[in-house]
C-alpha cells in the first residue's frame, strides 16, 4: 500500500521538460557560433529571448509547491527558442554566404580600380591631397582583404565601402581631368603626322616625344628605329606657361645645341629651341589674361638630356634618357633636327581602355 502511495506520487508530480530546454541551449548556442547574433540578429534575439522565458519560467514554478508546478511555459518557450535558433542558424549561415559572395566581388572591383587608377595615374602628377586619399584607400582595402580572409565580413564590408567612397571617388575625378588634357589631342595628332610625313619626305631624322606614354621615339625615313623610357619634368601635365612651373613643354622645336663632357651635368645633352615664337605668343596672353602673374619669366634651357632610368619624373622641365641612351641619340641626331613633344600619341579612348 506504501509503495503504491509512493508511486502514485512520483506519477502525479509534475516534472520539468529538462530535454527539451536542453536541446534549446543547444540549438541556441549553435545559432551563436554560426555568428547569428551579426547576420540573423532578429531570429537569434527572438531565440535568446524566448530561452531566457523559459528559464524564468523554469525558476518560477520551481519556488511552488512541487505538486502545484506547471511547466508547460517551459516547455512553450523552449521549444519556441529551438525553433528560432535553428531558423536563425540556417538564416544567419545564408546571409553570410551572401555577403561574403558580394564582399568577394567588391574586393575583386577595387582590386581592379586600384590597378587602373596605378596604370593610369602612377606617374600622372596628381594633388597631394588627391595621392593622400588614393594611399588611404589602399590601406582600407588591404585591411578589408585580411578582416575578410578571417571572415569577419562585417568589418570588411565597413572597410570596403570607405575604400569604395576614396578609390572610385578619386578615380572619376581623375579621369575628369585627364580628359580636359586630351581635348588637345586633335592638335598633337596633327604634329605628330606632320613630323612623320616630313620624315618620310625628306628621308630624316625627327624626335618624338610622348608625354603620358613616357617615351622618346627616333623615326628616320618615316620608320621608328629607336624607342627609349623617358623621364619627364615633375609637373609634366599640361604646356610649359613660364619659368619654375617644372612642366615639360607641348610644340614643335628643333634641336639647337649639342653639349657634351664638361659642358653639360647630364653626360650629354640636346638643347632645344624653347621658347619658340609660338610659345611667346602663349605666355603673353597667359599674362594678358591674368593666368600667370606678370612678373613672370618664361624660362629655357629644355634639353634632352642623359642622367635618366630613374623610373620617376624629376627633371625641371626637360626629357631625360639614360646615359647609354643619350650616346645613341646624341651620335645620330644632328642641330636643326625636328623635336615634336605631344601630350600623347594615343587618344583617350584607347588609354581609358588599355
Amino acid at each position: 500500500m506504501i509503495f503504491l502511495l509512493g508511486w502514485l506520487l512520483i506519477k502525479i508530480t509534475p516534472r520539468p521538460p529538462v530535454s527539451d530546454v536542453a536541446y534549446a541551449r543547444i540549438t541556441l548556442s549553435k545559432a551563436n557560433k554560426s555568428r547569428a547574433g551579426t547576420y540573423s540578429r532578429r531570429l537569434f534575439t527572438e531565440a535568446r529571448a524566448a530561452y531566457d522565458s523559459a528559464m524564468s519560467n523554469w525558476s518560477r514554478e520551481n519556488k511552488r509547491f512541487i505538486y502545484l508546478r506547471n511547466y508547460s511555459k517551459v516547455e512553450k518557450f523552449a521549444r519556441l527558442s529551438a525553433k528560432k535558433s535553428e531558423e536563425a542558424t540556417g538564416s544567419s549561415i545564408s546571409n553570410s554566404s551572401t555577403l561574403k559572395v558580394k564582399l568577394k566581388e567588391k574586393i575583386d572591383s577595387l582590386n581592379e580600380t586600384e590597378i587602373s587608377i596605378d596604370n593610369l595615374f602612377g606617374r600622372y602628377p596628381l594633388p597631394i591631397e588627391i595621392r593622400s586619399r588614393i594611399s588611404k584607400g589602399k590601406m582600407l582595402l588591404s585591411e578589408a582583404e585580411v578582416a575578410y580572409n578571417i571572415g569577419q565580413y562585417l568589418q570588411a564590408d565597413r572597410k570596403l565601402t570607405e575604400s569604395e567612397y576614396l578609390l572610385t571617388n578619386v578615380f572619376e575625378s581623375s579621369k575628369e581631368d585627364l580628359k580636359n588634357y586630351f581635348r588637345s589631342f586633335p592638335t598633337w595628332k596633327k604634329w605628330y603626322q606632320a613630323a612623320i610625313s616630313d620624315s618620310k619626305r625628306n628621308n630624316s631624322y625627327s624626335v618624338i616625344v610622348d608625354k603620358f606614354s613616357k617615351k622618346c621615339y627616333i623615326y628616320l625615313g618615316g620608320i621608328k628605329k629607336y624607342e627609349f623610357d623617358a623621364e619627364l619634368g615633375r609637373n609634366w601635365v599640361g604646356n610649359k606657361r613660364r619659368m619654375g612651373d617644372k612642366a615639360t613643354p607641348e610644340g614643335l622645336y628643333r634641336v639647337a645645341t649639342k653639349y657634351q663632357g664638361k659642358e653639360t651635368p647630364y653626360h650629354k645633352a640636346l638643347g632645344i629651341d624653347y621658347p619658340n615664337n609660338d610659345d611667346l605668343e602663349k605666355f603673353k596672353a597667359d599674362i594678358a589674361r591674368g593666368i600667370i602673374p606678370s612678373y613672370s619669366r618664361i624660362g629655357g634651357g629644355i634639353e634632352i638630356h642623359g642622367g635618366g632610368g630613374r623610373g620617376v619624373d624629376w627633371t625641371e622641365g626637360c626629357i631625360a634618357l639614360t646615359d647609354k641612351e643619350i650616346d645613341i641619340v646624341f651620335n645620330i641626331i644632328k642641330v636643326g633636327t625636328p623635336v615634336t613633344i605631344v601630350g600623347s600619341l594615343k587618344n583617350i579612348d584607347e588609354v581609358l581602355t588599355n
